[in-house]
């Protein structure tokens, strides 16, 4: 087949990344591995794979996704193949490194409907995705991936700042003992939740831990920031939105505040990193809410 990597994949790995030369080869050899019919690759998709529309040989649509080593594919696939289509998209195959998935409407995510019904929905969702890990798995854990994080976040530019050492304190806190180990999604917000015809909405794009739900549902407590830095109401809604998810999730509220801070200031500290000081503004301006 003819292909061309989306530019915005291109941009985020970088144009002499060796995977996207090895790209069109491995799309050939998923495709005929499979006996694909391709359809279009979707544009601008994702920062991190690339995903071609196909049909299977009995005219079936589906989607086949590759990512490189560093998106850990294979633990996607693992996750996909415990959930089973349970809350997740299904795996239908897995060819090579690639992922043949049930075709889902990537152009309908949760953040297409209002801020209430979404969260509602989401919170269906999550909550089928935290199950017990299968026996041997190789996931890592919470406190391996913040560790890692922590470390990074303690050679930053931004190291100093008062929010940091509070962020890295809750961390510590949090990891020292924690209530349960469940198979999450790892990086569930509503952009991560798309419209399928099996169910209405199925969740997309893990990148699979083990650990505590709360960690699982800061990401998606930081959901639409823009719009609650822009309301003049957005501290405190921010904070209602910390203990609506917990109440209904029957999750402890300062736990998740604590991982919400942390997964906040993180990422904003890395995006700072990168260059992207607009987002590294939004993201500690939330911060500062919690």
């Amino acid at each position: 087949m003819g292909f061309e990597a989306p530019r915005r994949l291109v941009r985020a790995l970088g144009e002499s990344d060796d995977w996207l030369g090895l790209l069109p080869a491995l799309t050939d050899e998923a495709v005929s591995r499979e006996g694909l019919d391709v359809e279009r690759v979707m544009a601008p998709g994702g920062r991190s794979s690339v995903v071609v529309l196909v049909r299977l040989e009995d005219g079936t649509p589906a989607a086949l996704k590759l990512a490189p080593p560093a998106a850990a594919p294979a633990l996607e696939r693992a996750a996909l193949e415990h959930w089973d289509g349970w809350g997740a998209v299904r795996l239908l195959a897995a060819p090579g490194d690639a992922l043949l998935l049930e075709r889902l409407h990537p152009e309908m995510s949760l953040r297409s409907l209002p801020e209430a019904k979404a969260l509602l929905e989401a919170s269906g969702i999550v909550r089928r995705l935290w199950v017990e890990p299968p026996a041997g798995h190789g996931f890592e854990s919470v406190a391996d991936r913040t560790a890692r994080q922590a470390e990074a976040m303690r050679v930053s530019a931004e190291a100093s700042s008062a929010l940091v050492s509070e962020a890295l304190a809750a961390r510590d806190e949090l990891t020292a003992a924690p209530p349960e180990t469940l198979l999450l999604h790892g990086n569930f917000r509503q952009g991560k939740v798309l419209a399928g015809d099996r169910t209405p909405w199925l969740a997309v794009g893990p990148e699979p831990l083990v650990g505590e739900r709360a960690y699982d549902l800061a990401r998606l407590v930081r959901d639409r920031v823009e719009d609650l830095i822009a309301a003049s109401s957005g501290a405190s809604a921010a904070r209602r939105r910390v203990n609506k998810l917990a109440d209904s999730l029957e999750v402890d509220p300062d736990r998740l505040r604590g991982w919400t801070l942390f997964r906040a200031v993180e990422s904003a500290t890395r995006a700072q990193s990168s260059g992207l000081a607009q987002e590294a503004e939004l993201g500690l301006e939330f911060a500062s809410w919690l």
